[in-house]
């Protein structure tokens, strides 16, 4: 059914285009009947489910965060065959983003930029919507981020307030401190930043765990871009903190030979260009950390063998978004059925 809708999809712009196709698919949610039929068509056959940072997940393959930033499609999603579910990134406070036009389709490279820069209707909103049309069932994480006026030396706060806010309703919490479109958060990744940030947040969360009388999981999600030396140096940070995994990779500010002609546009990258670099950092973060810390494998996955390559680098888990755009939610069901 992709196949005829994305033609329509793709003569609107990128941003319109996802909006509709995430408030169809936040209604979708809405109607059990509808929702139930979908799980039976995008549902595979057989799966296996897989431990990781002390979850159970129904399979190896989620939806990346930014796809729903706001939580508002969550059940409609989870009826598309996905292990789970990662929403936000949510800020503390609600905020605009960045001026449109802000996305870009790249589909001779198979790729999208974007430059959304963390628009968020804010935690409140998001955790309503959680409230409301979670299923029980789906395993949900949440990716948190600082509002763009809070500075670096402050940062730690927002992230304080959203692991409090957000710990009772996530199964896990994402820490993004690499999106290439929030001036400087990138910074937050290297040691002088790093190590404080997740003592704080680490501490944070053992409260609110402790409150609640089960174990949040905390993953950071980190750049293709940092050097190697420097990302070996949060790797250190990370395990000293007790962190329970990465997320690899967010976008890139890199760009490889591309043939669109919005291959200029300033902004993340995302796809097939990136399908190989966040493979090779995921390599070597397993590597480097004798595969003590669980990956998510994120960037470039449009097929079952991208999946595949991601998890035979180290990740244990993957995660999609750019892919669907091409390929469509079907994509799902066809990669969990052929990998390994």
């Amino acid at each position: 059914m992709y196949r005829y809708l994305r033609p329509i999809l793709f003569k609107l712009p990128p941003e319109a285009a996802h909006t509709l196709t995430l408030k169809s698919i936040g209604l979708v949610g809405q109607i059990p009947l509808i929702r139930k039929t979908l799980s039976k068509i995008y549902t595979p056959g057989a799966s296996a489910p897989v431990d990781v940072f002390g979850l159970r997940f129904p399979n190896r393959v989620g939806l990346a965060a930014g796809y729903d930033k706001n939580g508002e499609a969550i059940a409609g999603l989870s009826a598309l065959g996905f292990g789970h579910i990662e929403i936000g990134t949510v800020t503390p406070l609600p905020q605009p983003g960045n001026p449109k036009q802000r996305v870009f389709r790249l589909p001779e490279d198979q790729a999208v930029i974007n430059r959304m820069g963390f628009p968020s209707r804010g935690a409140k909103y998001l955790l309503r919507q959680v409230q409301k049309s979670k299923p029980a069932e789906t395993i949900l994480g949440i990716n948190i981020g600082k509002n763009k006026d809070t500075p670096l030396t402050e940062a730690a706060q927002d992230y304080i307030t959203l692991v409090q806010q957000c710990a009772p309703f996530a199964d896990y919490l994402a820490i993004n401190i690499s999106s290439p479109n929030t001036v400087g958060l990138r910074e937050l990744q290297h040691s002088q930043y790093l190590h404080d940030l997740l003592q704080a947040i680490s501490e944070a969360r053992s409260a609110a765990s402790q409150s609640l009388g089960r174990r949040v999981s905390l993953v950071v999600k980190l750049s293709p871009d940092i050097a190697i030396s420097d990302l070996d140096q949060s790797l250190s940070v990370i395990l000293d903190n007790q962190i329970e995994g990465i997320i690899a990779t967010n976008t890139t500010i890199a760009r490889p030979s591309l043939a669109s002609p919005h291959a200029a546009e300033t902004g993340g990258l995302s796809g097939a260009p990136l399908t190989d670099k966040s493979t090779q950092v995921i390599a070597h973060i397993y590597r480097q950390t004798g595969g003590k810390l669980p990956i998510i494998g994120v960037g470039g996955i449009h097929s079952p063998k991208d999946a595949q390559k991601k998890l035979d680098a180290g990740a244990s888990l993957v995660q999609l978004y750019t892919g669907l755009v091409y390929q469509g939610p079907g994509l799902v069901k066809q990669i969990i059925e052929h990998i390994s």
